[in-house]
C-alpha cells in the first residue's frame, strides 16, 4: 500500500512538481541557514541508530539548504524540515530537491513570505467555514483565535501525524489538491470535535485552544478526507465571506484549481512572492499612517480628515501604493499618482 502511495506522489511530480533539468548547488549561505542547522537537531525520530540518524540529518539538511541557496528569496519557517523530511523519505534523491522547490514556490509560498500575515489570513477562513456549518460551533469558539491550526496547516500535518502511511497518504492528497484543501481539512477536524468541544465552557478560550491544537487519536484519515471533500464541494471558497480578503497573490488563489500549478514556473513563484511582499509593505505603511492619523486626530472632522488624506498620501508615495479598486479611488479622491 505504502508503495502506491509513493508511486502517487512521485507521479504527480512528474506530471508539474518536478523541474526540467539539472540542479546547481550555489555555494552560498541563506539567511536562515543557523535556524535550519538548529532544527536538523530536533527533526529527526530518534527511533533509528545513530550512524542512519546522523545520515539522516545530512541529507535533510542538504535538501533544505539547496532549495533555499536556489531561491534566496524564500523565507524558512519552523515546521518546514517536517515537511521536507517527508519528502526525504518518498522520493528517491535526484527528484527531491526539484519538488520540494516547486512545492515551496508555488504550494506553501504564504508561508515562506517575511512575516506570517498571509499564513494568519488563511487560519481566518475556518471560523467562516464553520458558521457555514454549524453557527452554533462557531459561536462557542468564538472567543479562541483560528491560531490552534497553525501547526496543522503550516507543515501540512507532517508534524503532528507521526505514522509513516498516514502522513504519506495524507500527502497524496494534499499534493492532489487544490492549496486551500489543508485549511478546509483542519476545519472539519474541528467539526468533527463539536461534541468534546462543547463539553469545555466558551468563556475557557484557553483550554479551547489547547484541546483543537492537538489532533485527535486516533485520526481516521480516510474519513477526514472523504469529510473534508464533502465539506469543500458544499461550501466552496468563493461563497466564504472572507474569501474576497484573501490576496489575489496568495498560492489559496494561484494554486485555487487543481491542475493550476503544473503550467506554472518557479519564475511565476517568484513574481507572485514579490508581489506578495510588496502588498506586505504597503500595508505596513497604511497601519503606520492611519496609527499617526489617530494620535494627531483633532475634533473638527473635515480638518482630522484633510491630515488623514495628507499623511496616507506621504506614506503611500514611499510605497508602490494600493492596487486594485481601492487603489483606483484612492488616487482619483487622493490626487496620488505613486512613483
Amino acid at each position: 500500500m505504502a508503495g502506491k502511495l509513493f508511486q502517487g506522489i512521485a507521479m504527480r511530480t512528474k506530471c508539474g512538481w518536478m523541474l526540467t533539468g539539472p540542479l546547481y548547488t550555489i555555494q552560498m549561505v541563506h539567511h536562515d541557514h543557523y535556524m535550519v542547522t538548529y532544527h536538523m537537531e530536533l527533526t529527526l525520530r530518534t527511533d533509528q541508530s545513530s550512524e542512519d540518524l546522523d545520515r539522516r540529518k545530512g541529507e535533510l539538511s542538504d535538501l533544505i539548504t539547496e532549495v533555499l541557496r536556489n531561491q534566496p528569496y524564500l523565507c524558512y519557517f519552523q515546521g518546514y524540515h517536517d515537511i521536507c523530511q517527508v519528502f526525504l523519505l518518498v522520493l528517491e534523491p535526484r527528484s527531491r530537491a526539484a519538488a520540494v522547490a516547486r512545492l515551496s514556490t508555488l504550494r506553501i509560498r504564504d508561508f515562506m513570505l517575511p512575516t506570517l500575515a498571509p499564513a494568519l489570513a488563511q487560519l481566518r477562513l475556518i471560523p467562516v467555514i464553520l458558521h457555514a456549518v454549524d453557527p452554533k460551533l462557531c459561536a462557542h469558539l468564538s472567543l479562541t483565535q483560528p491560531f490552534f491550526a497553525l501547526s496543522g496547516t503550516l507543515t501540512m500535518y507532517a508534524h503532528d501525524i507521526q505514522e509513516y502511511g498516514e502522513i504519506a497518504r495524507l500527502f497524496d492528497v494534499l499534493l492532489a489538491r487544490e492549496a486551500v484543501f489543508s485549511v478546509y481539512m483542519f476545519a472539519q477536524i474541528v467539526l468533527q470535535r463539536s461534541d468534546e468541544l462543547f463539553e469545555t465552557p466558551a468563556d475557557e478560550p484557553e483550554m479551547l485552544h489547547s484541546i483543537l491544537s492537538k489532533l485527535p487519536k486516533p485520526l481516521d484519515i480516510e474519513k477526514l478526507i472523504a469529510n473534508t471533500v464533502d465539506l469543500f464541494e458544499t461550501h466552496p471558497p468563493e461563497r466564504l465571506r472572507a474569501w474576497r480578503s484573501i490576496s489575489s497573490f496568495s498560492v489559496l488563489k494561484t494554486a485555487r484549481w487543481q491542475d493550476q500549478t503544473i503550467s506554472q514556473s518557479l519564475e511565476e513563484g517568484e513574481m507572485y512572492f514579490n508581489k506578495q511582499v510588496k502588498e506586505l509593505q504597503w500595508a505596513e505603511h497604511r497601519d503606520r499612517a492611519l496609527k499617526v492619523a489617530w494620535k494627531y486626530r483633532r475634533p473638527a472632522g473635515a480638518f482630522g480628515a484633510a491630515v488623514l488624506v495628507g499623511l496616507l498620501s506621504i506614506y503611500l508615495r514611499r510605497s508602490s501604493g494600493p492596487s486594485g479598486i481601492f487603489g483606483a479611488l484612492w488616487r482619483q479622491w487622493s490626487g496620488y499618482r505613486g512613483h
